[in-house]
């Protein structure tokens, strides 16, 4: 599933194709998606896309009276394209612009979303429920270290809680506690607030290092494939179960903690 930075790098990549475009048509060939898409999505059909966000995993197109909220699922990608460019298999939503740029969305397992949200209508509860974003103000340690006091899971499962930090994955949970030196099976209450403090930092900065090699693949996202997918990166642990890790060369465990895999160094991490 692609995680927060692959997601941002794709706003990143369609916005410069999509904002203050107008919208001509929305072409809906598969409306079951993991949700329904509702038939509200067409009422910005005329509308100029005013801006377009990322709210955790979920890319919003802002128009004057609502947004069209995406969401890529396990498998789900986004191309700008050409408008009169040829169908693909698993090609589920068009959202055509007046000048012709078309962004094209495609699920192989449709697992992604294409939903409204009215202006004046109650906040969807997918983003209601949700933390706030980690490369904010609003995110730090002494928010991770209040929320866990009565939190006795994984603290793995505890940073990758969306209603207390959104985003963090799996991919950027791993990398994040190595670097930190937090054993991720350790209960997320028996964390010291000058730990978190360090972790919280620690996120920031992996998640803000991975946007950064992300845009740094971004030429012209208006293509065939426009997926960023994982980014070219130096993992320290995720993936390399049976590996020596570099800082101590004691070979990387790995185990499943919330039906996730878990990778990390039973040196290093305690």
């Amino acid at each position: 599933m692609p995680e927060l930075p692959e997601v941002e790098v794709s706003r990143l990549g369609i916005t410069p194709h999509l904002e203050k475009q107008i919208i001509e048509q929305i072409i809906v060939r598969q409306p079951k998606l993991r949700w329904p898409v509702p038939d509200n999505v067409y009422l910005a059909e005329g509308l100029m896309i005013d801006s377009i966000r990322r709210r955790a995993k979920y890319l919003l197109l802002d128009t004057s009276k609502g947004s069209i909220v995406l969401h890529l699922g396990m498998s789900g990608k986004l191309c700008v394209v050409d408008s009169d460019t040829e169908i693909k298999k698993h090609d589920h939503i068009d959202i055509v612009m007046q000048n012709g740029v078309c962004l094209r969305f495609n699920d192989a397992r449709r697992f992604g979303s294409c939903l409204w949200q009215g202006i004046n209508e109650p906040q969807l509860s997918l983003l209601a429920s949700l933390g706030p974003e980690p490369l904010t103000d609003d995110f730090d340690g002494t928010r991770l270290y209040e929320l866990s006091r009565n939190k006795s899971v994984a603290v793995k499962n505890f940073i990758m809680d969306n209603k207390v930090v959104v985003g963090v994955g799996n991919i950027y949970a791993n990398e994040s506690l190595f670097i930190a030196g937090i054993d991720p099976r350790k209960p997320a209450n028996k964390i010291t607030k000058k730990r978190y403090l360090a972790l919280a930092e620690i996120i920031k900065k992996v998640l803000a290092s991975a946007i950064a090699q992300g845009g740094t693949t971004l030429k012209d996202f208006m293509q065939a494939d426009g997926k960023p997918g994982y980014f070219a990166q130096q993992l320290l642990v995720y993936g390399r179960a049976g590996e020596n890790c570099d800082a101590c060369l004691t070979p990387i465990q790995s185990l499943m903690i919330g039906q996730r895999n878990t990778f990390y160094c039973p040196s290093c991490q305690n």
